[in-house]
C-alpha cells in the first residue's frame, strides 16, 4: 500500500507517494532526487545518511518516510545559504577535512546541529559530538579542525551581525579561562594579569 506524504524539505514542501516500508533516505534520494544523503551501512552505524529531522540528527536509513509526514528535513542541499556555503561547509573546505567525501553529507549536517546546540565545544564535546559519524580516510584530524574553525565562522557571523567588534572578555572556544598561558586569538585583546 503506498501513502502521499508531504515533506518539508530544505524549506520547500515536497509531496512523494511512498510504500510504508520507505526509508527516508530512500525516499529523499529516489523521490525527490537529493542525491546528497547518501547510505553506507544501511544500519544507523556510519552516521553517512544523517539529516537533520526539525533541526535534530536523524539516521535516515533507520527512519521509515511515512513517519516523518509534515515534518521539516534539512538535507546536506539545504545547508548552503543565498550567499553561498554555510560556516560548516566553509570551514571542512578550508581545512581538508574530507577526502573521498561520501561521509562528508551526514558529517555537515551533525556539525550543523552540534555548533547550533553548542557554539563554543572543548575538544572532548567535539569529539563526542562527531562520534556517530564514521570516516574511512581522514583519520579525523581535519575533521576536528574545521569543527573549530567553523565554530570561529559562526561567531565571526554572530559578531558582525550584532555589528559588534570581537570582546576581550568572551571565553575563548577550548573553554579554558583567560589566562591559561595560551597567547590570545587573533582579534582578542591581553588576558587577565596579562600586560597590554
Amino acid at each position: 500500500m503506498e501513502h502521499e506524504i508531504t515533506l518539508v524539505v530544505n524549506g520547500t514542501a515536497r509531496r512523494a507517494r511512498v510504500p510504508g516500508r520507505r526509508l527516508l533516505s530512500d525516499c529523499l534520494r529516489h523521490d525527490l532526487g537529493l542525491t546528497g544523503t547518501h547510505v553506507g551501512c544501511e544500519h544507523g552505524v556510519c552516521g553517512c545518511c544523517t539529516v537533520l529531522l526539525d533541526g535534530e540528527p536523524v539516521r535516515s536509513c533507520l527512519t521509515l518516510a511515512v513517519t516523518v509526514d509534515g515534518r521539516e528535513i534539512t538535507t546536506v542541499e539545504g545547508l548552503a545559504g543565498p550567499d553561498g556555503l554555510s560556516p560548516v561547509q566553509r570551514a571542512f573546505e578550508e581545512c581538508h577535512a574530507l577526502q573521498c567525501g561520501f561521509c562528508t553529507p551526514g558529517f555537515l549536517c551533525t556539525v550543523t546541529a552540534l555548533l547550533r546546540d553548542n557554539p563554543a565545544p572543548a575538544e572532548d564535546e567535539v569529539l563526542e559530538g562527531i562520534s556517530g559519524n564514521l570516516c574511512r580516510c581522514t583519520g579525523y584530524q581535519n575533521i576536528v579542525k574545521a569543527v573549530h574553525r567553523a565554530a570561529d565562522l559562526l561567531a565571526e557571523e554572530r559578531r558582525s551581525s550584532a555589528g559588534r567588534p570581537p570582546s576581550a572578555g568572551e571565553p575563548p572556544r577550548d573553554g579554558k579561562p583567560p589566562g591559561d598561558g595560551e597567547p590570545p586569538r587573533a582579534g582578542e585583546g591581553p588576558r587577565a594579569g596579562e600586560a597590554s
